[in-house]
């Protein structure tokens, strides 16, 4: 397994698309009068990496979360590619919005844009979540199947594979998987697919 201080100073892959004019067009419909709103799906509810003001599970419907999105840098390398979660579309997903004070709204998307979109590869949108206190219109990273970072369908034996192999700037692809799944249930989430996914791929 490949050393995590090499790869944190590891180049990054070109970008897919140039993040910001998608980073400008968010600001603009975000409006600047009233606080954010953030859909979190997998590591933004267990490791956000900006303050949270509020916290709720949510539902999205016509979405769901999906390990099927290659990572060449964080939880893998260009020579073994590891794993993330996407948004895709169909479904329902169930997650927690994060609420993001207005006046820390500008930093916090410069954040989110150094820490999602460096590569340009997730389509943000803004998505009706339900929650236990009402709506709310909250922004999500989601992925096209016409990505070129779209896994397609994977057999068991591959996720097992990267499981056991796949490393990056962040750790492993089974960390990650891990993390997921115990920040999910810390809300009381269940994902069943996820956990099939994780019994599987013990020795």
């Amino acid at each position: 397994m490949t050393a995590l201080p090499a790869l944190l100073h590891a180049p990054l892959p070109p970008p897919v698309r140039d993040p910001a004019p998608m980073l400008e067009a968010t600001r603009e419909a975000w409006g600047g009068k009233a606080d954010l709103w953030v859909f979190g799906y997998a590591s933004l509810i267990w490791r956000p990496d900006f303050d949270v003001a509020e916290h709720r599970i949510a539902k999205v419907h016509g979405w769901h979360r999906a390990l099927k999105m290659w990572s060449r840098v964080n939880r893998g390398t260009p020579a073994c590619p590891g794993l993330v979660f996407a948004l895709l579309s169909g479904g329902a997903c169930q997650g927690v919005v994060l609420r993001v004070p207005k006046l820390d709204v500008h930093d916090v998307l410069q954040k989110l844009w150094h820490r999602e979109m460096v590569t340009g590869v997730y389509d943000p949108k803004w998505l009706h979540c339900a929650t236990g206190a009402g709506p709310v219109r909250a922004l999500a990273f989601t992925l096209s199947r016409k990505s070129p970072n779209y896994t397609g369908e994977l057999p068991e034996a591959q996720y097992r594979q990267i499981f056991s192999d796949a490393c990056g700037r962040y750790g492993t692809t089974l960390d990650y998987a891990r993390q997921t799944f115990l920040g999910l249930k810390e809300h009381g989430i269940h994902d069943h697919a996820l956990e099939r996914l994780l019994a599987n791929a013990a020795p």
